[in-house]
C-alpha cells in the first residue's frame, strides 16, 4: 500500500526575481510527482503539497538545504490518498492576503508576537488575564474555533487591519493569536504590537501543531484547511461538534461549497439537507440552471478557463516597460 502525506508549511524570507522562482519550483515540485498549492511572493513561500512519502521528503530535504528557508517548519499529515488533483505554484504580491505589503511597516522577520509552543499555549490560554484571538475568516471559525475564544467578523484576513479597533478593550491583556498553521499570525501579531497592543503572542505551527502536539485540548468542531478533506479532526481529548446546518438547524460538521457556481459559499449542510437541496445553500442558488452537479462531497474542481491571450500581451508589454524604465 501507498503512503501518502501531505504537508503545510510556510516561510517569511525574501525571494530575489519571485516570479522566475514560482515558474522554475513548479517544475521541480512536478518531477517529484507532488500535488498542491504553492504561493511564492517576494517575501516568501506557502504552501500545502501532498504525495507519496518519499518525494514529501525529497521536498522537504530540497527546502531546508536552501539557506532562504532552512527554518521552514513543516506540519505533515499522513494520508490515504493524495489531498490535491493538481499542483500549482503562482507568484502572488504576498503570501496571505493582508493587504499589508510595506516590509517597512509590518515585516513579520523583524517583529512579530512571542511564538508559543503548543505546550505553552495550552498552559496559558485560560489563564484570566489572557485572550485567545482567532484571526482567520468567519467560515473557518464558524467549523471549528478554541473555546472561549474571540472570532472576528471577517470574510478574508485582507479584513482583519480593520477591525483592530474592535479589540482596544482588550488592550490590558496578555493576547493569543491563532490560525491554521500560523502564518496568518505573523503579520496579525505584528499588526496588533503595532497598534499599541503590549503583550501579543501567537500559536506556533497553528491549530495543525497544536492537535499533534497536546491532542488538540479545548479545540471545539473541526480545523478548516485548504485542500480536498476541507476539515480536519483536530482534538482527541475532548472533541465536539459546533457547526450546524444552514438549512435545518443540525449538529454537523460538514463543509460544503455551494453548487451555485456563482454563489461558490463555504457553508456547513447536513447530508440530507445536501441532497434535498442539491449542494446548494438556498432555493435561490438551487434554481441556477448552471449549476454543478453535486455528488454528495460538495467539492468542486476548478474547469480550466480559456487562455486570454490579449491579457497575457498586455501583462508582457507592462513588464517590458517597466525593464526598461
Amino acid at each position: 500500500m501507498t503512503h501518502y502525506q501531505t504537508l503545510l508549511y510556510y516561510c517569511y524570507s525574501p525571494i530575489e526575481n519571485a516570479e522566475k522562482f514560482a515558474e522554475d519550483h513548479l517544475e521541480f515540485c512536478k518531477s517529484l510527482g507532488l500535488l498542491g498549492r504553492i504561493i511564492v511572493a517576494d517575501e516568501g513561500l506557502n504552501g500545502t503539497v501532498s504525495g507519496t512519502a518519499d518525494a514529501c521528503k525529497s521536498y522537504m530535504d530540497a527546502i531546508h538545504a536552501d539557506p532562504r528557508f532552512a527554518k521552514t517548519d513543516f506540519k505533515i499529515d499522513d494520508v490515504a490518498e493524495p489531498s490535491f488533483i493538481k499542483m500549482h505554484c503562482r507568484y502572488k504580491p504576498e503570501i496571505v492576503h493582508s493587504g499589508l505589503r510595506d516590509p517597512k511597516v509590518i515585516d513579520p522577520n523583524i517583529q512579530t508576537g512571542v511564538h508559543l509552543e503548543p505546550k505553552e499555549f495550552l498552559a496559558m490560554k485560560d489563564s484570566d488575564d489572557v485572550v485567545v484571538l482567532d484571526v482567520r475568516s468567519n467560515y473557518e471559525h464558524n467549523v471549528g474555533h478554541f473555546k472561549n475564544a474571540v472570532t472576528l467578523d471577517i470574510d478574508n484576513f485582507r479584513e482583519f487591519p480593520e477591525k483592530i479597533k474592535e479589540l482596544e478593550q482588550y488592550k490590558g491583556k496578555k493576547i493569543l493569536t491563532y490560525c491554521t498553521g500560523g502564518i496568518k499570525c505573523e503579520k496579525a501579531s505584528a499588526l496588533l504590537l503595532k497598534e499599541g497592543f503590549e503583550d501579543v503572542y501567537q500559536l506556533h505551527g497553528g491549530i495543525i501543531k497544536y492537535g499533534k502536539e497536546v491532542g488538540g485540548q479545548d479545540f471545539e468542531g473541526q480545523c478548516y484547511v485548504f485542500d480536498n478533506r476541507v476539515t480536519v479532526d483536530v482534538n482527541s481529548v475532548n472533541p465536539n461538534i459546533v457547526s450546524t446546518c444552514k438549512n435545518c438547524g443540525k449538529t454537523t460538521s460538514k463543509m460544503i461549497n455551494c453548487a451555485n457556481p456563482v454563489c461558490n459559499e463555504h457553508f456547513t449542510q447536513c447530508d440530507a439537507c445536501g441532497w434535498e437541496m442539491q449542494g446548494c445553500c438556498s432555493d435561490a442558488c438551487k434554481e441556477n440552471p448552471n449549476n454543478r452537479t453535486y455528488d454528495g462531497t460538495g467539492y468542486y474542481v476548478k474547469v480550466p478557463q480559456p487562455v486570454n491571450a490579449d491579457k497575457i500581451s498586455k501583462r508582457k508589454h507592462k513588464k517590458i516597460v517597466k525593464s526598461e524604465a
